[in-house]
Order: structure tokens, then C-alpha cells, then sequence
């Protein structure tokens, strides 16, 4: 009887070690939230609902997608901060923020240090975007144009300290030009007003960006990487007419310091194999984005260069938040 008892004791532990462990088996059990520092509409967002669409195809579990605009990211990475690190909470994590964290004072999170590393989407361009009745057909008569009338023209983008707020310091930079910096909220509302022709010229990712190209409603005048999109191949890039010009942006997933390390290898291996497929890689590439489809691993060696690459930028620029 006492030994009966022993043997019971010893399984009670291990019965109740059970369930946890197929709980943890059946990630996700619940919606997860992607927090994505963008509005409705821009890249990061479109990206972030094409990719909860595809992994509810595996999991049968939606992805909600939190579009969070504001202070160029920051305001999605406190609100991912926020959560528990259960897994259940993603952010989309882009060179945005990264720009933003160089710029902007105050921070309350530390990029390298509160987040960890999921996977590695994709790189895309920024564009350069024109309203058609701008008297400039090209980059170059662009410049032009600014150095006749300078602090007259205009540009758009999505917040102090973004991406694209560094595409236009650079080229006012590099072209000895002066031309004026309308923050807003979110690309999508810098492109309507160009649209609307309040700002005369705003950059954009190419998912972004493309609509509007295509539907002639903005004139594209250059895009930003070094070499010339496959999308848009009669559009330069900028650096055709201004030398040592290189701007471009990224997508990747990450989570919150903590979030258990076995989530986040099987978070890194879904997205990686999405990436990968032939249908989920063309619809990315029908964006413009040229896939990268890297593990956590890859994330984490792709953050340390682009650190690096972005302090370089921000401190030649000499872009600071006003």
C-alpha cells in the first residue's frame, strides 16, 4: 500500500507536467496580434496582412494585424512591450523604426536589447513620387527646380525620423538643395496629399507606391536602392544622377524579449517556409520586394549591419528630429 502510495505521488507530477506540454504543442491556441507601426495601407501593413493571411492557412488561427502609426514606429514598439512574451504578440519590425531610434530623443525601449529576432522577409525599395503637374519630369530637372526656388517644394513622408524622411535628407543633402519636410502620420496620408498636390513630391515603399504609379495619379522619378526595380525599370535610381545616393527599406518579425524560445523557432520556421513558396514569394515580388526569406539567426546578423549602416547615414545626413 505504501508503495502504491510513492507511485502515485511520483506520477501527480508528471500528469499535471502532461497537459502543459501539449499545450505548448498546439501554438498558436488563440489569435495572435502583429503590431505594425504604420497605418492602413502602407507597406508594413500590406505585408503584415499577405503574411497573416498565408500562416492562417497552416495554423487556422488569425493574425490580427494592429496598425499603430506614429513617431515613425515607436509608438507600435511600446505598445508590443506592453504585452506579455507569451508568443501571442508580434511586431513588424522595419528600417523605419531603426532610423527612428537615431533620431528621435527619449525612447523608452532599446531595439537590440527588447527584441528578439523571428525572421527576415524581404528588402524593398522607397520611390521617389511626383505630383504630375510638377514642372519636373525627371530627377534631374527635379534638382533643378529646387535650386531656382529654394525651401518652395515640398515633400511628404511618414514621420519625423522615418525611412522616408532620411530619403529626402539625403538627396537635399547630396544635391546642395533646400527643400521642406511635411511629417505625417503615416504614408498613406503623405500620398494623398501629394496626390492632392499640398505636398509636391513624397517617397513611398514600392507596395505603396505602385498603385498610384500605375494609375497615374503620381509621377515616379527615381527609386532609392542602387540599382533600378524589375517592377518599374524605366524609372532610375537615384543614385543615376546622384552619386553615392543608397536608401532602401526591409521587413522582419520579431517579439518581445522573453517570448519563449521554441515559439519562436516554430514562428521563424512558418514564415521562412512561406516566404519560400513559389505563390506567397510572387505575390511578394508583384510588390516589388526581393525576398530574403532568412531564420532568426539571419534577423539578428541583418539588425547588427543595418545599425550600424543606418548610425553611418543619420550621422552624415545630420537628420535629428525638430
Amino acid at each position: 500500500m505504501r508503495t502504491l502510495k510513492i507511485l502515485a505521488a511520483l506520477a501527480i507530477p508528471a500528469l499535471l507536467a502532461a497537459p502543459a506540454a501539449q499545450a505548448q504543442g498546439k501554438y498558436p491556441e488563440k489569435p495572435i496580434r502583429l503590431i505594425v507601426g504604420s497605418a492602413p495601407g502602407s507597406g508594413p501593413d500590406i505585408i503584415g496582412r499577405m503574411t497573416a493571411d498565408r500562416l492562417y492557412e497552416t495554423w487556422k488561427q488569425r493574425i490580427i494585424v494592429d496598425a499603430r502609426p506614429g513617431a515613425a514606429g515607436a509608438i507600435s514598439a511600446d505598445l508590443t512591450l506592453q504585452a506579455i512574451p507569451d508568443g501571442y504578440t508580434w511586431m513588424m519590425l522595419t528600417s523605419q523604426l531603426f532610423v527612428a531610434s537615431q533620431v528621435l530623443p527619449g525612447l523608452k525601449f532599446d531595439l537590440a536589447k527588447d527584441f528578439q529576432s523571428i525572421a527576415l522577409i524581404g528588402t524593398v525599395p522607397f520611390v521617389l513620387l511626383a505630383n504630375p503637374t510638377l514642372p519636373a519630369k525627371s530627377l534631374k530637372e527635379l534638382i533643378d527646380l529646387a535650386k531656382k526656388s529654394p525651401g518652395k517644394i515640398r515633400y511628404g513622408s511618414a514621420g519625423t525620423g522615418a525611412s522616408e524622411h532620411l530619403s529626402g535628407v539625403l538627396l537635399t543633402q547630396l544635391t546642395g538643395t533646400d527643400m521642406l519636410h511635411v511629417p505625417y502620420k503615416g504614408v498613406a496620408q503623405s500620398i494623398t496629399d501629394a496626390i492632392a498636390n499640398e505636398v509636391q513630391i513624397t517617397y513611398a515603399v514600392m507596395p505603396a507606391a505602385l498603385p498610384h504609379i500605375k494609375s497615374g495619379r503620381l509621377r515616379a522619378l527615381g527609386v532609392t536602392p542602387p540599382k533600378r526595380s524589375p517592377l518599374t525599370p524605366d524609372v532610375p535610381s537615384i543614385g543615376e544622377a546622384v552619386p553615392g545616393y543608397a536608401m532602401y527599406g526591409w521587413y522582419s518579425i520579431v517579439a518581445p524579449t522573453g517570448t519563449p524560445s521554441a515559439i519562436i523557432d516554430q514562428v521563424s520556421a512558418e514564415v521562412v517556409k512561406a516566404a519560400k513558396e513559389p505563390a506567397f514569394g510572387e505575390r511578394l515580388k508583384s510588390l516589388g520586394i526581393e525576398i530574403v526569406a532568412g531564420d532568426r539567426k539571419v534577423l539578428d546578423a541583418w539588425r547588427a549591419s543595418e545599425h550600424k549602416r543606418i548610425s553611418e547615414l543619420v550621422k552624415v545626413s545630420g537628420a535629428k528630429a525638430k
